[in-house]
């Protein structure tokens, strides 16, 4: 199945799998980039030396096209995708800022960019900015999606681009890639059916609770992160995402989570002297959810943990390995062209009379 985004970024299947926090490591990209895919590597919740050593990981398994994926109003963005540059990765996906920059240096080595857009001003921004397709997240997806569904955002940003659009958000089978090609999309990017596979670092009993919760069971507000996210719906998250973030409740949590990780405090005083007051306060949110995301993936902690989840959760069944998810995917959507076919072929019966309806 040939598109635009296979031919723009050479590979063999419209399918991508973005880069979720946490999931998206060297293993599970460099899986869906030998099944035919791209893999987009989240690189967020690293430093510049981790970002270069997994992005030499991913080298090092698979010979196929892989992205990395920065948040650029995240700390340390800026620098992580200096390194994905300076190593000369096929394709750089940017959000949350302008990416201009990135497209000059990408584009100077023979890279691809992806920008990912919530609405139609953000997708006339990121065109202007020089990029060459379209991530378009809509409501339904896991995190931070917009406030209109796919099946309406993604025809809404086809009419404003002629840019290659990836649809993400309520994707997780061969039927839905169908459905994003016939509104206009190039590509799906189905985030949490690949969480749910062998290859995808996240815990056991994440998996698991994947498979056991419905469509339904997800909440969206911006309690989480001050950014509206939509979060698997658990007793935690429910508590959670009841009342707003403070900054100082922010500030504290953040403090933590960079001792967990690791993080030296003087760097943070620094970001914050460098940055300002506004942009602390995004920091700081961030900072505070990054740990319980992490203890709910890695860790499969879902007593003090928060999983980022998309609505299609209810679609995922199974734990089965990338390489017959990819397949299984192919398959679907073959039934789901030949469904659409034998449907226009069969006669149309004429219409009841309204005495036969008496």
């Amino acid at each position: 199945m040939q598109t635009r985004i296979t031919r723009l970024l050479g590979i063999e299947h419209p399918v991508i799998c973005p880069g979720m926090t946490y999931v998206a490591n060297a293993d599970l990209v460099a899986a869906v980039c030998n099944a035919g895919g791209l893999g987009i590597l989240a690189v967020g919740h690293l430093g510049p030396d981790e970002t270069r050593a997994e992005i030499r990981r991913t080298r090092t398994l698979t010979d196929k096209p892989f992205g990395v994926g920065v948040a650029l109003i995240m700390p340390g963005a800026t620098a992580n995708a200096e390194v994905a540059i300076e190593e000369k990765v096929p394709v750089l996906n940017f959000s949350l800022g302008k990416g201009d920059w990135i497209c000059e240096r990408v584009h100077a080595y023979g890279g691809k960019v992806i920008a990912t857009v919530v609405t139609e001003k953000h997708a006339k921004g990121a065109e202007r900015a020089g990029v060459d397709a379209l991530l378009v997240t809509g409501h339904e997806a896991a995190a931070h999606g917009g406030d209109i569904t796919s099946l309406v955002l993604v025809p809404a940003i086809r009419q404003v681009t002629q840019l290659p659009i990836i649809a993400t958000g309520g994707f997780g089978t061969g039927g839905g890639l169908v459905a994003a090609l016939a509104l206009g999309a190039d590509a799906v990017a189905m985030g949490t059916r690949f969480a749910a596979s062998r290859e995808s670092p996240a815990h056991a009993r994440t998996k698991d609770l994947i498979v056991s919760k419905t469509a339904g069971e997800t909440i969206y507000n911006a309690n989480f992160d001050s950014m509206p996210c939509r979060v698997m719906k658990t007793p935690v998250s429910e508590q959670r995402m009841a009342r707003p973030l403070t900054l100082w409740r922010a500030l504290w949590r953040a403090l933590g989570a960079a001792r967990e990780s690791g993080r030296p405090l003087f760097g943070l005083i620094r970001e914050v002297l460098h940055n300002g007051f506004a942009q602390t306060l995004k920091l700081a949110y961030f900072g505070a959810a990054t740990a319980e995301i992490r203890r709910a993936i890695i860790d499969g902690d879902h007593e003090r943990g928060i999983q980022l989840i998309g609505q299609v959760q209810g679609l995922v069944h199974d734990v089965p390995a990338v390489a017959d998810i990819m397949q299984r995917i192919l398959d679907e959507a073959g039934n789901a062209l030949a469904q659409v076919n034998a449907q226009q072929a069969e006669p149309v019966s004429a219409p009841a009379s309204r005495h036969s309806l008496a």
